[in-house]
């Protein structure tokens, strides 16, 4: 028995519409994470213990939004209706769990990266080989975003008061967020 690779090519590619709403998505959730570390920054500061490793992984959702906004102009996909939400949201999510502690700013991430590896992960399986461009950059982040999680559990997310709440809460926000911005 010989094994599978790590992306099958699915049988049937994704259509023009379906890459669409992946870029779209893709592009309002860096853009969420931006604000997101926006608002938590906005209340940590920049001379927190935490605020170094924060900057850090928002300067990389920064270069993924960049490249994403170069990629939806590129292949002229339309935003996402609902950024002015998102705008609001993401920092209001952001200074809210710092503003419980840093490690809930840190669950935050852990729950956000965790619902965007899962979502990115899914997105390489369905593009398969079909799309190596928005495959390579779905690859290169989903590591990234990885990398943040991990750099979370690392600064005490678990230690956050109610971490399983309120990991459960912002995951199932996540999860909303990507359906509605599929469509919208």
């Amino acid at each position: 028995m010989g094994s599978m690779p790590d992306t099958p090519s699915p049988l049937i590619p994704p259509s023009r519409a379906e890459t669409d709403a992946m870029i779209r998505v893709d592009q309002a959730g860096e853009y969420g994470a931006t604000r997101i570390y926006a608002g938590q920054l906005s209340i940590l500061g920049d001379r927190h213990p935490a605020a170094r490793a924060i900057a850090r992984m928002a300067a990389q959702e920064k270069n993924h939004l960049d490249r994403f906004n170069a990629l939806m102009a590129k292949r002229n996909v339309r935003p996402t209706l609902l950024a002015p939400i998102w705008h609001v949201a993401g920092h209001a999510l952001g200074a809210a769990t710092a503003l419980i502690s840093p490690e809930a700013a840190m669950a935050c991430t852990v729950a956000v990266e965790t619902e965007i590896d899962r979502h990115y992960e899914d997105q390489r399986r369905q593009l398969g080989s079909n799309d190596p461009e928005l495959g390579g950059m779905i690859t290169e982040f989903q590591a990234e975003e990885v990398e943040h999680r991990e750099t979370a559990l690392a600064a005490g997310a678990e230690r956050a008061v109610a971490y399983p709440v309120l990991s459960a809460a912002i995951r199932l926000g996540c999860r909303a967020a990507i359906a509605l911005t599929r469509r919208i």
